[in-house]
C-alpha cells in the first residue's frame, strides 16, 4: 500500500495526567500558548488542550471570549465580573476552610486538656525562657 498515511488517531487516554497538568500549568502561567503546546507535545486537536484547561485549570474559561478577537468595553466588564465571581467563590471556600481549621484546633486543644487532666501528665512541651527567646529571634528574621 503505497498511499498509506502516517496519521495515527490518538485519544486523551494516550496522554498522562501529569503531562496534561504540566501543559495546563505552562499555558496558565503564560509560558506557552495552546497552539505552541500542541506543536511542542504533538497534540493534534486544539479542542483537546482546551478541554484540559477547562477540566484541570484554575481559570474560568467558560466566561471568556477568544483572545484573537478585540474585546468591547462591555465584554471586558463581563470578563471582570466573571473574575470577581470566581474570586468570591475562592474566597468563600478559603474562609470555610479557615473556619473548619480553627474548629479543629479548638477541639485538639480541648482533647489535650482532657488528656492532661485524665492522665495527669504534661503533653504540651513547656520551653525555657532561653529557648523561646531564640525562637522569637528566628521568627523575626522571616
Amino acid at each position: 500500500m503505497e498511499g498509506k498515511s502516517n496519521y495515527v488517531k490518538r485519544s486523551q487516554r494516550d496522554y498522562s495526567l501529569s503531562l496534561k497538568l504540566q501543559i495546563v500549568s505552562e499555558i496558565e502561567k503564560g509560558f506557552t500558548t495552546v497552539t505552541q503546546a500542541r506543536k511542542q507535545y504533538g497534540i493534534q486537536s486544539h479542542a483537546t488542550v482546551l478541554n484540559w484547561l477547562r477540566k484541570f485549570g484554575n481559570f474560568d474559561w467558560e466566561n471568556q471570549t477568544p483572545s484573537t478577537m478585540p474585546k468591547s468595553p462591555e465584554q471586558k466588564i463581563l470578563e471582570l465580573e466573571a473574575k470577581v465571581k470566581l474570586l468570591e467563590k475562592q474566597k468563600s471556600f478559603l474562609e470555610q476552610q479557615a473556619f473548619v481549621s480553627d474548629k479543629k484546633a479548638i477541639i485538639f486543644d480541648m482533647m489535650i486538656d482532657i488528656a492532661e487532666k485524665e492522665y495527669q501528665i504534661d503533653i504540651r512541651k513547656n520551653s525555657s525562657p532561653e529557648q523561646s527567646t531564640i525562637l522569637d529571634k528566628k521568627n523575626n528574621k522571616h
